[in-house]
């Protein structure tokens, strides 16, 4: 008897994904599936950080995907997105349309960007080319001030993503060093709250601060944020002149949810169950930054834990499928290596505790091999 061939269809291209595609395969090896995507590509952004120092290039973070979905057995259709229909049985996309007997939506977020000015300032995880603006900017400056800060979905508490700009806070500053002009530059950091990084743990957050006034970096906390001019950030707690602004906003749902009548968090995520479900839908699961999850508060927005979400998801798909009860869950933890280019503190957390290792060359050297490691998997 041969085995039921089910059609599976993952959207996206990012670590959410990919994983998905791999936590599949590994449990149906005869599975159809589809991989809808502008472009056979993984952008490898933890890897951008490093961008505007030179030690990373477009091509170094730029991972071709052919080889990945031949071997995964995966087709991929060239295109976006633009709405479901049949209850997600049917993917509306720019290529046409694309069935399925079940759905993984793993598309990312999108950053909110109605903060007045927000043009005049570069949101560094947009990608690489926003990575590749930094770099330039800085080799044009001579001096001045660099502000450097993230904001949040007031709605919608975990979609934030802050870790990245303490990295290019410290990278820049460790970057002028080297170059032997950082007395030429003037580095402030702003956030609205009076403790950023508050989702990392207090033990980070102190540890954060310290490190900035360690490096003589000015901050400007826990003051609403009212709009970017080309030349300052304006607050509700006062302004001051900017040079450069680096600003990651919140983040909220992909434009084309609109198009769905998929469950909605109040943030605009696409709100999922334990399981990853997209609560009220059949078949429908969503992992990684595209959905708002149970759990706790502090539940980051990373890699890791989208990677977690994709093996969950992927023994409930094919549970589902099978006709039995899907029950797999995902743990919550985070775990980073907020780098300075030669170097790197370790934040770990769990239910259970934290911990903040302070910074050595050791953890920046294990970010560097597990960049390597993971993407050894795709290539």
């Amino acid at each position: 008897m041969k085995p039921e061939l089910f059609r599976i269809t993952v959207i996206g291209a990012g670590f959410g994904a990919l994983s998905s595609v791999r936590e599949i395969r590994q449990r149906d090896p005869n599975a159809e599936i589809t991989l809808i995507a502008p472009r056979a590509e993984l952008h490898y952004l933890p890897g951008i950080i490093w961008i505007p120092s030179g030690l990373r290039t477009r091509e170094q973070l730029t991972v071709p995907l052919g080889n990945f979905f031949r071997r995964m057995k995966v087709r991929h259709v060239v295109a976006e997105v633009t709405g479901l229909r049949e209850c997600g049985r049917v993917v509306d996309t720019t290529a046409g349309e694309v069935t399925n007997d079940a759905l993984v939506i793993a598309s990312g977020g999108r950053f909110i960007k109605k903060l007045p000015g927000i043009e005049h300032a570069i949101t560094p995880c947009e990608g690489i080319a926003a990575a590749e603006r930094i770099r330039d900017r800085l080799r044009e400056m001579q001096g001045g001030t660099i502000a450097i800060g993230f904001g949040g979905n007031p709605n919608e508490p975990s979609a934030v993503r802050g870790g990245p700009m303490f990295e290019f806070l410290f990278g820049i500053d460790e970057q002028l060093k080297r170059e032997g002009r950082r007395d030429k530059f003037d580095l402030v950091f702003f956030n609205p709250s009076k403790e950023p990084g508050a989702r990392l743990g207090p033990k980070a957050v102190k540890h954060l601060l310290a490190e900035m006034v360690k490096r003589g970096i000015r901050t400007h906390l826990g003051h609403k944020m009212k709009r970017f001019d080309a030349d300052r950030v304006v607050t509700e707690g006062g302004e001051f002149p900017a040079d450069l602004i680096l600003f990651m906003p919140g983040m909220t749902g992909n434009a084309w949810f609109d198009q769905t009548e998929l469950a909605r968090s109040p943030g605009g995520l696409l709100q999922a169950d334990a399981l990853c479900r997209v609560v009220g839908s059949e078949h429908v699961y969503v992992v990684g930054d595209s959905g708002s999850f149970p759990g706790p508060a502090w539940m980051p927005k990373q890699a890791h834990m989208a990677d977690l979400q994709a093996a969950a998801a992927a023994e409930n798909v094919l549970a589902g499928l099978r006709g039995e009860t899907p029950q797999a869950t995902f743990k919550v933890e985070l775990i980073c290596i907020i780098d300075a280019i030669d170097h790197g503190t370790l934040v770990f957390r769990n239910e259970q505790r934290q911990i903040v290792l302070p910074s050595t060359r050791l953890f920046h050297w294990a970010k560097r091999y597990f960049e390597g490691v993971y993407l050894k998997k795709y290539r």
